[in-house]
């Protein structure tokens, strides 16, 4: 059974910073993508930014420049470096990973989410 178990949020003043961390387990598959994604109260899941095995990067607009996630490939590990913080970053932060099966089958995790909280 697939985990996704994260950790790092928490509660930090405006122009702080916090690294999240998510780690993967108990996939037969290597992880494709990983990243995160957020969710304020009252809007959509949104992603924020996503990274491949090959450690290519993808990155909400919104985030750019503050944001930066990398991966550890042997740990299957994903983290996020949370810099430049501000209140509307404030949101449950969820991991998410992607292996592809022999069959060419995507398969999707989700971990259970990790609230931040940006006080202005």
């Amino acid at each position: 059974q697939v985990q996704l178990v994260e950790s790092g949020g928490g509660l930090v003043q405006a122009g702080g910073s916090l690294r999240l961390s998510c780690a993967a387990s108990g996939s037969r598959f290597s992880f494709n993508a990983m990243g995160w994604y957020r969710q304020a109260p009252g809007k959509q899941r949104e992603l924020v930014a996503a990274i491949t095995s090959g450690s290519s990067t993808n990155y909400a607009d919104s985030v750019t420049g503050r944001f930066t996630v990398s991966r550890d490939n042997a740990k299957n590990t994903v983290y996020l470096q949370m810099n430049s913080l501000k209140p509307e970053d404030t949101a449950v932060y969820y991991c998410n990973a992607e292996s592809i099966t022999g069959r060419g089958i995507r398969l999707n995790y989700w971990g259970q989410g990790t609230q931040v909280t940006v006080s202005s």
